[in-house]
């Protein structure tokens, strides 16, 4: 029996309703399904995705299903997943997304003509059916490079905006450095401190062109759609990507742009501020102002002369608290 080539961490938490698909597609991956493995975590689910699972897990060779009582978080979960991969390559699918047939096949296939550490590629958005193609925002294809070459220019949406762990393949190379795993106990934006690690770390990368991986947008329960504590999780994720900056050999290169994003990010949560509870709003301000707090003054004032007044305005009053602290 051959054994496999790429290992498919798959985490999903109540998602009966569409995980059939996303296992199925796993099936049309390669000529040969026994060169994958897939590593499936149930979440604590109330509803049959276990079971889903472990009927899949009947059908394929190299299928490990885990089962956590309650609810870890992403981040977590894909760690148990990490912690089970074989063979040369590896990739990360959610519950409820999909993938064309082959794109594994291809990815690999690329991953071994460029012999980088990790490809990334476009991805399709699927939302009540209607489908657009959102590319990976980096001008060359095909080309393998620093991935700290895609960081700038902080003005612009560049790879590090592109965080989604599930749109590309990596090397086993990158495991064993610890540049994949995801920081512990995350429910939202633990992939923000993750892709910045992973461009600072990693040696080389590039952007492919592959079969699509579909994802769905604003399923009910999803947790971009709920406005409760969770979601301010991005606070802690983002203090963690700014602390690997201020760390790194380039930081002075790079801190424009963690800041920039930081402070968007930061403006996207407050203009939801007015539908979360007292308590949460209350949190979510102290906690962007504990979170700018350490930035240097003239990057912080650089980032917001850079930004629309909209969101200025929606920063301003943090922005006076950091500034009489």
């Amino acid at each position: 029996m051959p054994k496999p080539l790429v290992t498919v961490i798959l985490p999903a938490k109540d998602a009966g309703a569409h995980i059939g698909t996303t296992l199925t597609t796993l099936s049309r991956q390669f000529d040969d399904p026994a060169l994958l493995k897939v590593v499936a975590i149930d979440d604590g689910s109330s509803d049959d995705t276990g079971a889903q699972m472990r009927h899949f897990g009947e059908r394929l060779e190299h299928v490990e299903v885990l089962r956590n009582a309650t609810p870890v978080g992403l981040a977590s979960a894909r760690n148990q997943g990490l912690q089970r991969v074989e063979g040369e390559f590896f990739c990360f699918v959610d519950g409820d997304d999909w993938m064309q047939p082959l794109r594994l096949q291809s990815l690999t296939a690329a991953m071994r003509e460029l012999a980088c550490d990790f490809v990334r590629t476009d991805h399709v958005t699927v939302t009540e059916g209607r489908r657009q193609l959102v590319r990976a925002p980096f001008a060359w294809r095909g080309t393998s490079v620093s991935p700290r070459d895609a960081i700038l220019p902080p003005d612009e949406t560049t790879m590090v905006d592109y965080p989604y762990a599930w749109a590309g393949m990596f090397h086993r190379r990158v495991h064993d450095a610890g540049l994949a795993t995801f920081s512990e106990g995350l429910f939202t934006a633990e992939d923000r401190p993750w892709i910045w690690g992973l461009h600072l770390g990693a040696a080389s990368f590039a952007v492919v062109d592959a079969p699509a991986l579909l994802y769905r947008r604003g399923l009910p329960g999803s947790l971009t759609q709920v406005l409760d504590r969770r979601q301010l999780d991005f606070i802690p994720a983002f203090s963690e990507a700014l602390g690997a900056v201020e760390a790194d050999r380039e930081a002075a290169r790079f801190l424009p742009k963690i800041v920039a994003t930081t402070l968007a990010v930061c403006a996207h949560h407050l203009s939801r501020s007015r539908a979360m509870a007292p308590g949460t709003r209350a949190q979510l301000r102290d906690g962007i102002r504990d979170l700018l707090r350490p930035v240097p003054a003239d990057i912080l004032d650089h980032a917001l002369a850079g930004m629309s007044d909209r969101r200025r305005r929606l920063l301003a009053r943090s922005v006076r608290e950091v500034r009489r602290a």
